[in-house]
């Protein structure tokens, strides 16, 4: 299933549901079939997104290694997953009063 974000200031972003689930679960959102955010929110939702992209980074205990012993990076990480909507909330927050984003789904996820 797709979520997709929609600013008032920028594109829109689609994201498979996990991503959007883990996403905003980082921000303290709940993953409703539709959501906003509003602009109030938005600085402190891009700053708890890039406090959750810098806990990631940090080795996990069981990490996954090559054939060489070297550890594996995941095809695409949490960091590449979340810079979108970080993007997106930083820039449409400086836009004023009347931004908002909000998000779409088919259903909750």
């Amino acid at each position: 299933m797709l979520v997709r974000f929609v600013s008032s200031e920028t594109g829109e972003v689609l994201m498979f549901a996990e991503t959007a689930a883990a996403l905003l679960q980082a921000i303290g959102k709940e993953t409703t079939a539709r959501g906003v955010f509003t602009p109030p929110e938005m600085p402190l939702a891009a700053e708890k997104l890039r406090q959750a992209v810098a806990q990631s980074e940090d080795p996990p205990e069981d990490e996954e290694l090559d054939e060489k012993g070297k550890k594996k990076p995941p095809a695409v990480g949490f960091r590449q997953r979340a810079w979108p909507l970080i993007d997106m909330l930083e820039r449409t927050g400086r836009a004023g009063r009347d931004a908002n984003i909000i998000w779409e789904a088919p259903q909750a996820f």
